[in-house]
């Protein structure tokens, strides 16, 4: 009979909700611990042998902190996708105590899913491009609040020119308002777009320099994978922080599961239905990808920026880049000739893209462990 006990907690900032399912198949609660190091070493060695042990808690807010302390004790740990655990229909009574109860004995059962979780290289370079990230929406918004803001009090450039360009930025610099109150939030709404610009600057220069310092397995596909079209470095950082290693998935479809832009499908008995892409997955990888797939929209070429992007990297990923231009430009220009508006062409495009960037990970990873095998040898 086996003799490991399947731990479930349900994280918060301040408190841990332990419970444990035994061997025997009696689950049961062990009470709240408050979420310290200190604490959680005393619950090890209560629980007993690390090796009779397997750890469980839901993705959130807490981050992997727990994770990387059980991991240091010796305990086996996952972190659980929590959209993904199972609930009983009818079930409405959620303590934290039932919580970790539920995980405890799904983790027993085998209906949990695990995420990846990063280490340190790469949890800190997602936070920086999640930051550049963040810096970008309130740039959107800072630039909204002030664009509305001239708008309602009907301030329009005197010629036709771009918006947020070095020349539409001088014209809004010169307006003026008579009244000292709509003149001070003039002044404060484009104080704040602005500083958003220097955010921005500083995070880019960030992530340049955390690319360079970055292990050498990690910078190689942060390169090869800007030998494809719309892929450049803020993009590449973003997919390799936010994917980790591309190898760890065994087929493309898998990584465009992980994205959430596999089709929904609702089918029962000879009924088929499909709908558009499913969302339940990396929100940051998605965009990323349907940001890159608008620059397929047009014919096959390899412009200056794209030559100087892949001239250190081998033949094989150029061959790639270039089947997928080929590829997703004829697969762009055959869906819109369908009649499909031009929203959902990208999204089907940005959703093969995603085959290259998986192929090109997968090439450069294996270059690289033959790379390391031979150096070894």
């Amino acid at each position: 009979m086996s003799t490991v006990r399947f731990i479930g907690l349900d994280v918060h900032a301040d408190t841990i909700a332990v419970a444990v399912a035994e061997p025997g198949g009696e689950v049961r609660s062990l009470g709240i611990v408050p979420n310290r190091p200190k604490s959680i070493r005393k619950l090890v060695k209560k629980l007993g042998a690390v090796e009779s042990l397997r750890v469980c808690y839901e993705a959130g807010p807490t981050g992997y902190v727990i994770y990387w302390q059980l991991t240091a004790l010796g305990v086996p740990c996952e972190v659980v996708a929590p959209t993904l655990v199972p609930t009983k229909a009818g079930d409405r009574v959620k303590t934290d105590r039932r919580d970790a109860e539920k995980l405890a004995r799904s983790y027993r059962a085998g209906d949990l899913t695990a995420v990846w979780v990063p280490d340190a290289a790469y949890e800190a370079l997602r936070d920086l491009v999640r930051a550049r990230e963040a810096a970008k929406k309130d740039q959107l918004r800072a630039r909204h609040r002030l664009g509305t803001f001239l708008l309602r009090h009907g301030r329009r450039p005197p010629t036709a020119m771009t918006a947020w360009t070095q020349r539409h930025l001088t014209w809004i610099q010169q307006v003026q308002f008579e009244q000292p109150a709509q003149e001070a939030t003039r002044l404060d709404y484009l104080h704040e777009v602005e500083h958003v610009v220097g955010r921005i600057e500083r995070l880019e220069h960030a992530i340049d320099e955390a690319v360079k310092t970055a292990p050498p397995s990690m910078r190689a596909v942060i390169e090869a994978l800007q030998a494809l079209r719309g892929i450049v470095l803020v993009s590449a950082v973003t997919i390799v922080a936010e994917v980790g290693a591309l190898s760890r998935f065994a087929r493309a479809p898998q990584l465009m599961g992980y994205s959430g832009m596999g089709a929904r499908e609702d089918s029962s008995g000879p009924r088929t239905r499909r709908g558009g892409i499913t969302k339940t997955g990396n929100a940051h990888v998605r965009r990323i990808a349907i940001e890159a797939a608008w620059a397929y929209r047009h014919r096959p070429a390899v412009g200056g920026a794209l030559r100087k992007r892949q001239a250190t990297l081998s033949e094989e990923v150029k061959a790639i880049g270039w089947k997928a231009q080929i590829r997703l430009h004829g697969r762009y220009r055959k869906l819109l000739g369908r009649g499909k508006c031009p929203q959902q062409v990208v999204t089907a495009v940005g959703h093969e893209l995603l085959g290259f960037i998986w192929a090109i990970g997968v090439t450069v990873e294996r270059q690289q462990r033959k790379t390391s095998s031979s150096i070894a040898a």
